[in-house]
């Protein structure tokens, strides 16, 4: 692109700031059954913001090889395939390492889904939407033959065995926080969306529809279902759940639209009000996501376990100190900007990586 996009910083701004609220309130297992329905509305943004963010790395990938794609230069498709897979390598070691203090971790699956991502790069954008949906049925194909519960403790939301190789395989793949089916099919969504114009009006407005549409049409029938269907048994039982444990095709197409919807508009406000000073922080915070990412719990939720406020909260408590939190980041991510070009972790990775 002959310029960067800074809708998509945007977006993912909102997306991190999403994963922190969700990721507070489970900490502090805090529950929408008493809260007033206006703050029960967080629960909206279980799955859904981490989903964004898939979303957004596919588009990113389809942007950085653009141009060794339309060359149709083999050695420069191979020089960003490489690339890629360093990325994944380190984002896959550092969410290990990560796990031991954040076991939700989702960077390793995401250097599973980049190393994906990496495979299928030259293939075309028809090719790259059915194998999104591969991935979903994959993972119902799956959901008929391996017992989704297999390793966990639902009250505690702790997974036995995951450092053995049966254990290991079956989180990363099938039934982990985010399993690569279905989320690798976020990622290759968003390559897919990522071969459109995104600088033009007429393709965000339909990118937006579509993904509106989606989100719209899976919602209602999650909704019917719930209220109409006969109870499945099983992992079925969660077949009109709109959460994403267990990732089940409704919550994934839900998911999915509701990410193209939100890219779409960050992408078309960034557009038409690039200079615009107010929006300046909001893309500083994007461009350190990663850094942000990692500090929410190092910094966030230590000082708030440190002071004994983390565990047992009101959902009101628990959506007030993510936003608190959130607001610092901005400010932080503003100011670190204005002075450096990569976030710590962001930098970290650039000299691991050499990209």
């Amino acid at each position: 692109m002959k310029q960067r996009i800074v809708g998509l910083d945007l977006a993912r701004a909102l997306a991190v700031i999403g994963m922190v609220i969700v990721n507070f309130k489970v900490v502090m297992h805090a529950s929408a059954a008493d809260a007033p329905w206006w703050l029960a509305l967080v629960d909206a943004l279980d799955g859904r913001a981490s989903a964004v963010f898939v979303v957004l790395a596919g588009v990113g990938l389809s942007l950085i090889s653009q141009r060794a794609r339309q060359s149709g230069d083999t050695g420069a498709l191979h020089a960003a395939r490489a690339g890629i897979l360093k990325r994944a390598a380190f984002l896959f070691v550092a969410g290990l390492l990560y796990v031991q203090v954040w076991p939700a971790d989702i960077l390793h699956y995401y250097g599973a889904y980049m190393a994906i991502g990496a495979a299928v790069l030259s293939w075309r954008t028809g090719a790259l939407f059915a194998a999104a949906l591969a991935m979903v049925a994959g993972f119902v194909l799956l959901a008929t033959v391996i017992d989704y519960g297999a390793g966990w403790n639902w009250e505690t939301l702790a997974y036995a065995g995951f450092w053995g190789p049966a254990g290991f395989v079956r989180n990363l793949f099938f039934n982990g926080f985010h399993p690569v089916f279905p989320w690798a099919g976020f990622l290759l969504l968003g390559m897919a969306a990522g071969r459109f114009d995104l600088q033009s009006n007429a393709m965000l407005y339909r990118i937006f529809m579509t993904g509106l549409g989606m989100g719209i049409a899976a919602e209602s029938a999650m909704l019917s279902g719930a209220l109409w269907a006969t109870p499945g048994a099983g992992i079925w039982a969660h077949l009109w759940s709109s959460g994403p444990l267990p990732p089940l095709p409704l919550y994934w197409i839900a998911a999915a639209g509701d990410a193209l919807a939100l890219i779409a508009a960050c992408v078309w406000i960034g557009e038409r009000w690039r200079s615009a000073r107010p929006l300046a922080p909001l893309v500083h915070t994007g461009q350190l996501a990663l850094t942000l990412y990692i500090a929410h719990v190092v910094i966030g939720m230590g000082v708030l376990e440190a002071l004994g406020l983390l565990e047992g909260r009101t959902l009101a408590f628990a959506v007030a100190s993510a936003l608190l939190f959130s607001a610092g980041a901005v400010l932080c991510a503003h100011l670190w900007r204005r002075r450096f070009a990569l976030g710590p972790v962001e930098w970290l990775m650039r000299r691991c990586t050499g990209l």
